[in-house]
C-alpha cells in the first residue's frame, strides 16, 4: 500500500463519522496481516524514547521501579512491552485491537508478558491506580475531541501511589494548524494527563529531524 498514514486516516474518519473512535484500528491491523503491508506507526523495535528513559533510570536509585507492575497501552506488536519484562518489570500490554494481541503472541510465544485485548476508553475496573510504570506512545493523538481527553484521564487513573506514567506524543503549538490525523497535543492537551495527585515531573520538548520536522513531547509524571 503507497500510503498506510493516509489509509488509516481515512478509516478513522469513516469510524469516527459512525461514532466509533476505536474500532477502526482492528480494521487496520486485520489488513496489515491480510494483504503485508507495514502500518506506519509499526516499527519492530522498541519506542526510542523509552529506551532512553529506561537507560537514565537504570541506577540504583530506581532499581525499585523495575520489580514493579508496568501497563503499555496501546502495545501494538509488542516491543515495548518485551523491553519492559527484559528488565524486570511484571508487564500488562493491552489493545484495542485482538489482530495485534494475536500478533503478539505469535511474535514472542512464551513471553512472560501478559496481553490482553482493552479499550483505552473503558478499561477494566482493577486496572484504577494498579501500575507502578505506565507507558503510552502516540495513543491520546489518534483520538478526536473529547475522546482525547478521555483517553488522557483513563491512562493517569491507573498510575499507582507513588507511580510514574511517561508518555510520548507529537506536539504543536496552540497557535498552529491541527492538520491531519495523528493530531498533534498541545500543551494544554498534555495537561489533560494530570489528575488528582498526579502531577507532571518533566517534559522534554525535542524536534526529530525530517522533511518537515516532527517535534514532540516526552513527558514523566509521577503521582504522590
Amino acid at each position: 500500500m503507497a500510503d498506510t498514514r493516509a489509509h488509516a486516516g481515512e478509516l478513522a474518519r469513516e469510524a469516527i463519522a459512525r461514532g466509533d473512535v476505536t474500532g477502526w484500528f482492528d480494521t487496520l491491523y486485520r489488513e496489515s496481516e491480510r494483504d503485508g503491508f507495514r502500518i506506519s506507526w509499526v516499527d519492530l523495535a522498541p519506542n526510542p524514547y523509552l529506551v532512553d528513559w529506561l537507560a537514565a533510570h537504570a541506577s540504583a536509585e530506581h532499581a525499585s521501579a523495575a520489580r514493579g507492575r508496568a501497563l503499555v497501552v496501546g502495545c501494538g506488536y509488542g516491543d515495548d512491552a518485551e523491553l519492559l519484562a527484559q528488565r524486570g518489570f511484571d508487564v500488562l500490554a493491552f489493545d484495542v485491537s485482538p489482530a495485534a494481541v494475536a500478533r503478539c503472541h505469535s511474535r514472542f510465544p512464551g513471553s512472560a508478558v501478559e496481553y490482553a485485548v482493552a479499550d483505552v476508553l473503558t478499561p477494566p475496573a482493577e486496572w484504577a491506580g494498579a501500575f507502578d510504570f505506565v507507558f503510552e506512545a502516540y495513543t491520546v493523538q489518534v483520538l478526536p475531541g473529547a475522546a482525547r481527553r478521555a483517553c488522557a484521564r483513563s491512562i493517569a487513573a491507573t498510575v499507582a501511589p507513588g507511580g510514574i506514567l511517561l508518555a510520548v506524543a507529537r506536539s504543536r503549538r496552540e497557535e498552529d494548524a491541527e492538520g491531519l490525523m495523528p493530531w498533534p497535543l498541545t500543551r494544554a492537551e498534555l495537561d489533560e494527563f494530570r489528575a488528582p495527585g498526579l502531577a507532571l515531573a518533566k517534559l522534554l520538548e525535542v524536534v526529530e529531524p525530517g522533511d518537515p520536522p516532527v517535534p514532540r513531547f516526552v513527558a514523566e509524571f509521577r503521582r504522590a
